[in-house]
């Protein structure tokens, strides 16, 4: 009697999967004296790293697991897609060079807009500052104690001009950071242009 139809079509899948789970593979790889070694129990441990091949009962390669990255190699890898990270995001944002030129002018103009903001502030609390102290040192030309109340004001004015001062310094740093990395940023523009 023959099987037909869906039942035959069965049969010979079961008969393909389980002729797959069997298959047999042999791994090759190389010991610790350098001797290349095929064994059909698998790598042992301490080996993986070093990579090996699968190979088919025929003795054809299935396929090969590299070895894996020294520390070093690990790392450069790592700086490798870093930077070709940064290069995308790069072109993304400035796909012509006058495109990062525009952005680096917008962004020093804010930083000088917010130095000129705190160096107008700062020529007024100097201001009220000297007009606080000449109002002390009148009092005490006369002979008359300082009011706590205007001590309390210098004083608030001396923490003002110091909070000025550093954020003057560090609106300064930042620009001069903001110029060095537009810098960075346009020279690999250019050269990622060019390799274009």
């Amino acid at each position: 009697m023959r099987i037909r139809g869906p039942v035959s079509s069965l049969l010979a899948l079961a008969l393909c999967v389980s002729s797959a789970a069997y298959a047999v593979e042999y791994y090759r790889y190389t010991d610790e004296r350098g001797i290349t070694v095929i064994n059909r129990q698998g790598v042992p441990p301490h080996l993986i790293g070093k990579g090996y091949e699968v190979l088919s009962e025929q003795g054809r390669v299935v396929r090969v697991v590299p070895r894996a990255p020294t520390p070093e190699e690990y790392r450069m890898q790592q700086a490798e897609q870093a930077q070709a990270k940064a290069d995308w995001q790069l072109r993304r944002l400035y796909p012509r060079v006058k495109d990062i030129d525009h952005a680096r002018d917008r962004k020093l103009a804010e930083l000088d807009g917010q130095i000129n903001i705190a160096r107008n502030n700062l020529l007024v609390v100097d201001g009220l500052k000297a007009d606080l102290q000449g109002q002390a040192e009148l009092k005490e030309r006369a002979g008359q104690e300082v009011p706590e109340l205007l001590r309390k004001q210098i004083a608030e004015a001396t923490v003002d001009q110091q909070r000025l001062q550093q954020q003057i310094s560090r609106y300064l740093n930042n620009k001069s950071d903001l110029e060095r990395d537009f810098l960075r940023d346009k020279t690999r523009l250019v050269e990622l242009l060019k390799s274009k």
